[in-house]
C-alpha cells in the first residue's frame, strides 16, 4: 500500500510511469528524460467580459514527449485545470498514444476558468486570445489540440479560424473541430464508443453477457452521454447516471432515450421523474457489473475504494482513480480497465480527422467506426496479453507497452 503523504496529481500519474520504467530495466538518466515534460508554457490570457471589465485568466500548454510524432492532446477549460493537472494529462497522452500505436507525442492544455458561468461572447474572446498566446507553439506537424473536459467542437472551430488568421487557412492545426470545417464523424462519440468497444471485449472474457449486465456512468457530458447511449444499443441496463448537480438510480433499468432529452431540455439529469436521487459519492457505490468514471480525476480514492461493489472499472475519464484506490480495487479482485487504454477513442479519430485534413477528404460513419473498433480491439488484446505473460494489473501491462514504445524510439532517433 502506498504512504499516506498526500502527492500531486502528477506525481500519481508517475507512479505507473515509474513501475513501468523499473519492469523494463530502463536507466536513471532515461527514466528522468521520460518523466519530465519537454516543454512548458504560462500565459496570462485577459479578456474584456460582457459587463465591460477585464479579468485575466492562466492559461497553460505543456509537451510532454514528441518522440513518436507531433504533440497531441485535448485543451481543458475547468477551475482546478492548473499547471500540476495539465502536466500529468500531458503525460497520459504520451503513454496513450503509444499504447494505441499511434503517431502522436503527448500534450496537454488548460485555462483555469469556469465554462458554465461564461457567456458564449467570453468564451469565443477566451479562446482567441489563448490561441494568440500559444500560437507558436502550435501546427499541424508540431502540436494538434483538441476538445477536452469544458471545451467542445465549437470551441477548436475559434482555435483553427484564430490560427488561421495567423498563417492561412489550416484545418488540420486542430482536432474535433465540426464536420463543416474539416471534423471527422464520428468525433463527437468517439471516446464513449472506444470505452463501450473496450468494455464488450472485456464482458466477453469475463464471461459476462452485455444483456441486461447493470452499468452505472459518472458524469454526463460528452463522454458519459455517449457511454450511456451505446451501451444501451447494446442491451445493457444503465441504472445509475450522474453529471456534476447529482445522479438518479433505477435498479429496474433507466430509459436512455427519455433521460438524454431530458438532459437537453433541462440541463441535468438529477431532475430526471423515473429514479431515485442519489449523490455522485453514493453512485459510485451502486452494485454493478460495470462501473464507468466519466466525469474527472480522482473521484475514486482510499476513502471510498472499499465501498465499490463494481465487478469492472471502465476508466473513461482521465485519471478517476487514484494509486492507492488501484491498489484497493485489484487486492479486491475488481478489474480495472485503465484511463490510458478506455478512454483512447477520442485521439484515434482526432489521428482520422488529422489524417483526412491532409488530402482533404472525409472518411464516411461506417469507415470511422470499423477503423476505430480495429485499434481499440487490437490495444485491448495487446494489454490483455500482456498482463497474462507478466502475470500484472491491466493498467501495469497498459503503461509497460506505451512507456516501452517511447523509450524504444526516443532511443532510434538519438534522444538517449
Amino acid at each position: 500500500m502506498l504512504g499516506s503523504k498526500e502527492i500531486t496529481v502528477y506525481e500519481e500519474v508517475n507512479v505507473f510511469f515509474d513501475r513501468a520504467a523499473e519492469r523494463l530495466g530502463l536507466e536513471d538518466g532515461v527514466r528522468e528524460m521520460l518523466r519530465r515534460p519537454w516543454r512548458e508554457l504560462q500565459v496570462s490570457v485577459p479578456i474584456r467580459t460582457d459587463e465591460g471589465d477585464i479579468k485575466v485568466y492562466t492559461g497553460y500548454r505543456v509537451q510532454h514527449n514528441g518522440a513518436r510524432g507531433p504533440y497531441k492532446g485535448g485543451v481543458r477549460y475547468h477551475p482546478l485545470a492548473d499547471q500540476e493537472e495539465v502536466r500529468a494529462l500531458a503525460s497520459l497522452m504520451t503513454w496513450k498514444n503509444a499504447l494505441v500505436d499511434i503517431p502522436f507525442g503527448g500534450a496537454k492544455g488548460g485555462i483555469q476558468c469556469d465554462p458554465r458561468t461564461m457567456s458564449e461572447g467570453e468564451l469565443n474572446r477566451l479562446t482567441r486570445r489563448y490561441t494568440l498566446q500559444i500560437e507558436h507553439l502550435l501546427g499541424v506537424n508540431r502540436d494538434i489540440p483538441a476538445p477536452d473536459l469544458g471545451t467542445n467542437s465549437q470551441t477548436m472551430a475559434w482555435m483553427m479560424d484564430t490560427y488561421g488568421q495567423v498563417h492561412g487557412y489550416t484545418p488540420g492545426v486542430v482536432t474535433g473541430k465540426p464536420v463543416e470545417l474539416g471534423g471527422s464523424v464520428g468525433r463527437d462519440s468517439a471516446t464513449g464508443r472506444g470505452a463501450v468497444y473496450v468494455l464488450r471485449e472485456a464482458a466477453k472474457d469475463l464471461g459476462i453477457s452485455p444483456d441486461g449486465a447493470r452499468i452505472v456512468v459518472q458524469g454526463f457530458g460528452q463522454v458519459g452521454s455517449w457511454t450511456v447511449r451505446l451501451l444501451g444499443e447494446m442491451g445493457c441496463k444503465v441504472i445509475g447516471v450522474s453529471d456534476v448537480d447529482g445522479g438518479i438510480y433505477n435498479p429496474n433499468g433507466i430509459d436512455v432515450n427519455a433521460l438524454v432529452q431530458h438532459k437537453e431540455s433541462c440541463r441535468t439529469v438529477s431532475t430526471f421523474p423515473n429514479g431515485d436521487r442519489v449523490t455522485n459519492e453514493e453512485l459510485l457505490e451502486l452494485d454493478c457489473e460495470f462501473l464507468v468514471p466519466a466525469a474527472i480525476d480522482k473521484v475514486i480514492h482510499r476513502d471510498n475504494a472499499p465501498k465499490v461493489r463494481a465487478r469492472v472499472v471502465v476508466e473513461a475519464a482521465n485519471h478517476p482513480l487514484t494509486p492507492e484506490a488501484d491498489e484497493i480495487l485489484n487486492a479486491a479482485g475488481v478489474t480495472v480497465i485503465p484511463d490510458i487504454l478506455a478512454n483512447a477513442g477520442g485521439v484515434i479519430v482526432s489521428y482520422f480527422e488529422w489524417t483526412q485534413n491532409f488530402y482533404q477528404h472525409q472518411w464516411d460513419m461506417e469507415r470511422v467506426n470499423d477503423e476505430l473498433n480495429k485499434i481499440m480491439t487490437r490495444a485491448y488484446i495487446a494489454v490483455k496479453e500482456k498482463a497474462a505473460s507478466e502475470r500484472i494489473t491491466l493498467r501495469e501491462a497498459a503503461f509497460l507497452i506505451g512507456v516501452g514504445r517511447v523509450a524504444k524510439v526516443a532511443k532510434m532517433r538519438g534522444f538517449i
